[in-house]
């Protein structure tokens, strides 16, 4: 077919980007079955909510573990063989938290797939590279298309597995679908040598070096932790909302609100084609327009389920314009190092996540769903604020690719 050192817009096909987005949200949904279940699972180890939270913590804490310390190696390995093979870790991962004995394999499986299914970020520049650079903004929202919609939807799915079997079908489902995702992606993708030849402490440092030279990663990499940020304090708690007076609502049922969130999957590409079009610092300031108008609908959702709908569709709608934007800003800085810069941008936006998630759950422990919107809208005005006033937000306003001389 082609060989290694091809010209990249021939490398990808169709079949590629569709199966990319697909293993991407596959592998991602991983890090969110849990979300559903945590009544379950507190239950049956008999913890509260709040600890039953942990178990959200620590995937996105080793998540943000592997994007510092197995992204970066996109830049300089072969990249078939290190998706491959990261998958298959993720899928072990799994089955630990299916088949172990208790709360401590859970923790343990949770923090082997958290870590390993990173591979959704190497991925992600993986395409941006094969893809040509007029379709680039596309293609990278396609994919996190996918990402988002593993997201959201990996809620959904376990809470109706939950409901035929128990709490661990789920995982015991993911382990096997990621094992045949690990094949594909071995049959599809093209070998793709890395190019950094630095060593691999050298090449890890060079991600830190990235935000120190490059003020606009260092801008949108808070951006981007201020609305996961967000997204994670509505996730996490929203569990306990919806399983407690007056909804009372099964697993099954909690997970499908992950439908709601997944429209705005829906608007990735958009929002991609936006970017590619030099329309990215309008496209943050309705991103982050968006957030702030979501915090209120959210608050009226505790007694109305059209609120919360709403509250939950904007928010999920504006998470998804922000990183979408931000990425394709960031990979236009230094194409040689896209795996760093997406390493670098991902562990500052899922420490934001984690964070969110430790804060939106002492939050509804403390003073209930209304005290979680009170936290929500205090980072989406932080978040705006600095969107709006950092002079290091601005993307330059680029045309697009095709009318570039």
């Amino acid at each position: 077919m082609s060989h290694d050192h091809a010209s990249p817009s021939p490398l990808l096909t169709q079949t590629m980007v569709l199966l990319m987005a697909v293993a991407t949200g596959l592998i991602v949904a991983s890090n969110y079955y849990a979300q559903p279940l945590l009544h379950a699972i507190g239950t049956e180890y008999g913890l509260g909510s709040a600890g039953a939270a942990v178990v959200v913590t620590v995937a996105q804490g080793s998540y943000a573990v592997g994007l510092m310390l197995l992204v970066p190696l996109g830049d300089r390995v072969e990249r078939r063989a290190l998706i491959t093979v990261m998958t298959l870790i993720a899928a072990a991962g799994q089955a630990l938290v299916a088949y172990g004995p208790g709360m401590a394999s859970v923790l343990a499986g949770t923090a082997i797939t958290g870590a390993t299914s990173v591979v959704a970020q190497v991925l992600v520049p993986f395409a941006a590279t094969l893809a040509a650079p007029q379709e680039r903004g596309r293609v990278v929202g396609t994919i996190m298309s996918g990402l988002l919609l593993g997201v959201l939807l990996g809620r959904t799915v376990a809470g109706l597995l939950a409901d035929l079997g128990d709490w661990r079908t789920v995982y015991r489902v993911a382990a096997v679908l990621l094992v045949f995702v690990a094949g594909g992606l071995w049959r599809v993708l093209p070998r793709h040598a890395g190019t950094a030849t630095m060593a691999y402490p050298a090449l890890v440092r060079s991600v830190g070096t990235l935000f120190v030279q490059e003020p606009l990663f260092r801008a949108r990499s808070i951006i981007g932790a201020l609305s996961f940020a967000q997204f994670s304090v509505l996730w996490t708690s929203l569990t306990f909302l919806l399983a407690n007076p007056p909804y009372a609502y099964s697993n099954g049922t909690i997970g499908l609100f992950g439908l709601a969130g997944a429209i705005g999957a829906a608007a990735a590409r958009v929002f991609g084609r936006m970017a590619d079009s030099g329309h990215a610092n309008r496209s943050t300031r309705l991103g982050l327009w968006l957030l702030v108008l979501s915090w209120p609908l959210l608050g009226l959702g505790a007694g109305s389920i059209l609120a919360l709908l709403a509250g939950i569709l904007v928010l999920d709608l504006a998470a998804q314009a922000l990183q979408v934007t931000n990425q394709a800003c960031i990979y236009r800085l230094r194409p040689e190092a896209r795996s760093r810069l997406t390493a670098g941008y991902m562990t500052a936006y899922f420490i934001g996540g984690a964070l969110g998630s430790l804060a939106s759950a002492a939050a509804y422990a403390h003073g209930g769903w209304l005290a979680v919107c009170g936290l929500g809208l205090a980072l989406s005005v932080a978040g705006l604020l600095y969107g709006s006033l950092a002079p290091h937000a601005r993307a330059p306003e680029l045309a697009g690719p095709p009318k570039a001389a």
